[in-house]
Formats: structure tokens, C-alpha cells, sequence
């Protein structure tokens, strides 16, 4: 492995210290890119961006004695932009590899459920109601929801599932079999 070198122009760096820096630390820093990405030269391509990025802010480093967590953000983010903006290779295959849709879906079919399903929830006594539309359909937690009615955790819990028995017994909700 080699130690990377500034090559950012063919003119010598009028930071000497930058220099300085890059060949004490450059392996570590290295490894520090090997272990971001998995591919050694995507390693050297992400620590010479890294690496421009701090010459090109280096005089408005002040600490340079924090120049290792500096560079090593730079690794970071720009390994996050890179993994963010990654494209996505399509390849012309005689079969198409999207599975086919479910079969016998129905969205008429899918609708009529949820129809039902909240006829059966707006059948629940109020309290239960409340507390099934609360965990269920707003996603809130049972602390939450005990916090939002004034009632302890214990009671949001059998609460709801005594009301979720009385759904499972719905007759508008029992699959014909």
C-alpha cells in the first residue's frame, strides 16, 4: 500500500505543512477510507477527495492538531454523498426479472376491507375505540396514548386487547371459508 501523495497541482503546495501531513499520516488515513468502502481504489479515490477538500479549507483550519477527526469527516461525508448519489446499473436481459403482480389482487376487494374494518373499529365502545385509533391508526405508542387519555399503560393494553378480540369475532370481518 502506498502512502497517498497531494498531486492537486503540478505546482508545489504552498502549504508545507499539508505535505507534512498527508506523508505522516496518509496510511492511517488510508485505512480509515479501506474501511468506508470495500474496493482499494475507491479507497485512494475517496481519501484524495477527502484530502482536497482539507487543502483546499486548510487555512481556515485553525486547530491543526484535530487534523485526523477533520479529514476523517471528510471520509465520511464524502463517502455519504457518493453512496447517495450512486446510480443504478440497468442491464437488457431477455427475461424481465419483476416478479408478477399478486395474484388476484383487488383494489375494489382491498378498499371494501378497510371499509369494513372501520366499521367494525367505530362498533367498539368509546374508550376502546379510542385507544385502538390511537395505537393503530395514529401509530402512537401505549405510553402515549396513556399519557394523551390520562390512564396508566396496564389499562391502554387491556384495553386494547379486549377490543382487538371483539375485532377478531366481528362477522363483517370473518374471512368466508
Amino acid at each position: 500500500m502506498t502512502t497517498p501523495v497531494c498531486t492537486l497541482a503540478s505546482n508545489p503546495t504552498p502549504y508545507p505543512s499539508f505535505s507534512a501531513y498527508v506523508r505522516t499520516r496518509g496510511s492511517v488515513l488510508m485505512r480509515t477510507a479501506r474501511s468506508l468502502t470495500a474496493n482499494p481504489c475507491d479507497a485512494e479515490d475517496l481519501l484524495q477527495t477527502a484530502l482536497t477538500k482539507t487543502y483546499v479549507a486548510w487555512d481556515r483550519i485553525e486547530d491543526h492538531r484535530a487534523l485526523d477527526g477533520y479529514v476523517r469527516r471528510a471520509l465520511v461525508n464524502t463517502r455519504t454523498s457518493q453512496w447517495r448519489k450512486r446510480k443504478v446499473d440497468e442491464f437488457a436481459c431477455e427475461e424481465l426479472p419483476e416478479p408478477e403482480g399478486t395474484p388476484g389482487y383487488d383494489p375494489a376487494e382491498a378498499q371494501a376491507l378497510r371499509d369494513a374494518m372501520w366499521r367494525a373499529v367505530t362498533r367498539l365502545p368509546d374508550r376502546q375505540r379510542a385507544m385502538v385509533v390511537l395505537r393503530y391508526y395514529e401509530d402512537l405508542s401505549e405510553a402515549q396514548t396513556a399519557e394523551l387519555l390520562g390512564v396508566s399503560i396496564g389499562t391502554v393494553k387491556s384495553a386494547v386487547s379486549r377490543a382487538l378480540v371483539k375485532l377478531r369475532e366481528d362477522p363483517e370481518l370473518t374471512p368466508v371459508r
